[in-house]
């Protein structure tokens, strides 16, 4: 069913979108070390392998939770177009600062407009959105355990960053801080 091509039609627009935006940003100055990245990386393969794998290889895990019905895919598909578009703005709108791994850019700025000014990491709060979105498309055991490994890694790439952030900018981040949540929008 033509349907359920959606979701995949929309990672992979998503992934082009990343690869082609990747050219052209600002030299590194710091970057974290192969071992940590593999820290944040891996939990994010376990989690996408979860959610494309087939049921057939998953044993336990692939026991519906939610019904593979046409509304719970229109509404995992919904959240997931929302979370990609979010990501893909908040991407943009950082610009050249932007990097796939925890770094920080040559004249890196403190941004606090457009995306960044409803949370201080809303690539990964629209990444977060859309893995739950594919999760509920799914809605079996391995989509629950998808959203556990990539909230893993995106609670720990936020730690790290938040820890670079308070070094670089100091005070205007405390200040950012204490305004702008760091996930989920409008959660003070």
């Amino acid at each position: 069913m033509l349907l359920y091509q959606f979701i995949p039609a929309c990672w992979v627009v998503w992934l082009l979108i990343w690869l082609f935006a990747s050219f052209g940003v600002k030299k590194s100055v710091r970057q974290e070390d192969p071992l940590s990245r593999l820290g944040n990386t891996l939990p994010i393969w376990i989690g996408a392998f979860l959610l494309v794998v087939d049921r057939s290889w998953l044993g336990p895990l692939r026991f519906a939770i939610l019904p593979h019905h046409p509304a719970t895919y229109a509404i995992g598909a919904a959240l997931t177009l929302i979370g990609l578009l979010f990501a893909v703005w908040a991407r943009y709108h950082i610009g050249r600062n932007w990097s796939g791994v925890i770094t920080l850019k040559e004249d890196h700025a403190l941004i606090r407009s457009g995306p960044y000014a409803l949370v201080r990491h809303p690539i990964y709060s629209g990444l977060m959105l859309a893995v739950i979105g594919s999760a509920i498309a799914r809605g079996d055991v391995a989509a629950v355990l998808a959203i556990a490994a990539v909230l893993y890694a995106v609670l720990r790439r936020v730690q790290i960053e938040e820890s670079w952030m308070n070094e670089m900018f100091g005070r205007d981040y405390a200040d950012y801080k204490s305004r702008t949540p760091a996930l989920i929008p409008f959660l003070v």
